[in-house]
């Protein structure tokens, strides 16, 4: 049951897009249930060809749910649109498969689309695994910002906001704001909005995805809404960490398609000059570390190869 000034008609399509994730859906799908109230038209997962059971679970456990099963894994935008296709709703909630939504959450955001008709997407504040607050809000990729980002200028100068990278202080500051970029992890979106801008750009496999529809949003006059009253909570690497070394080269991957999509190819070779330089200097870091003994030896271990794969990747070609 809805409360106070946020009843409202069933209007939002949830879509949730799993890949080995059972316990994180099974907890996500649980607070969908607790807190949709009348507001949830329908809950959508689908499941881009699990092998731990997640399907069976969802079978089981939540009868009202309509699951989708792929037979492959179709990455992060490709599963969202076929569940943007079968969705009916006037709004519509992309929610990762690792995130609790929290009471009034749904209520808060959809009243954002009802006072502001320009709204095309907004999303809330997000608590991580430790309680601390996720940075969700950005700014759209330049040279500059990813620049600072990537040669680690924002840490130098913390204090200094042109140094400050891709991050913006909405979080912190507690108010509802405009924004670039919103992270993907919880979206709700208006359904004519998507039918204005088109689906998620499926050549991105799992990641930038996000980056890509925001500006496309914005390109065609959509505003896009922090919303920090609503809150939910979000794990972090519920699915990639199932292969986190194929992760880092898919976010180089998505990163170059995006650059070269909205930059041009000059954009891209930009990119990739930066990216070279970023993964060069972490190497050098994380290897000093590792000979110090500095830091802890597994996270440093771990970077380390990290930095090397996406090295070699960005030199060859070739993956893991």
């Amino acid at each position: 049951m809805l409360h106070g000034r946020h009843r409202s008609m069933s209007q939002i399509s949830v879509i949730i897009v799993s890949w080995n994730a059972c316990g994180y859906l099974r907890d996500c799908l649980s607070s969908v249930r607790e807190t949709g109230g009348g507001i949830v038209r329908e809950v959508i997962v689908v499941d881009n060809a699990s092998t731990d059971g997640s399907p069976e679970m969802v079978s089981k456990e939540f009868s009202e749910v309509k699951l989708i099963r792929s037979n492959e894994n179709l990455g992060f935008a490709r599963a969202n649109n076929l569940g943007l296709q079968s969705a009916s709703g006037p709004l519509l909630a992309l929610i990762n498969s690792d995130v609790i939504v929290h009471r009034e959450c749904f209520q808060l955001l959809s009243a954002v689309f009802e006072k502001c008709p320009e709204a095309g997407l907004a999303g809330p504040k997000v608590f991580g695994r430790d309680g601390n607050v996720q940075s969700t809000c950005g700014r759209l990729p330049t040279v500059w910002n990813t620049a600072c980002e990537f040669l680690l200028l924002y840490r130098l100068f913390p204090r200094w906001p042109f140094f400050s990278g891709f991050q913006t202080r909405f979080a912190e500051d507690g108010f509802e704001s405009e924004v670039e970029v919103l992270s993907g992890c919880f979206w709700l979106v208006r359904h004519a909005a998507v039918d204005e801008v088109g689906g998620l750009d499926e050549r991105f496999f799992f990641y930038s995805e996000d980056v890509d529809w925001c500006k496309r949003f914005k390109d065609a006059g959509w505003r896009i809404r922090f919303v920090p009253e609503a809150t939910a909570k979000h794990f972090g690497g519920g699915s990639s960490s199932n292969a986190p070394l194929r992760y880092s080269i898919e976010i180089l991957r998505a990163n170059l398609l995006y650059w070269e999509k909205h930059h041009g190819r000059f954009g891209r070779a930009e990119y990739y000059l930066l990216a070279m330089a970023q993964h060069a200097l972490r190497l050098g870091v994380r290897g000093f570390l590792k000979l110090t003994d500095l830091a802890d030896r597994d996270e440093t271990a771990h970077k380390f190869k990290e930095h090397l794969v996406c090295l070699r990747w960005l030199l060859t070609g070739k993956g893991i």
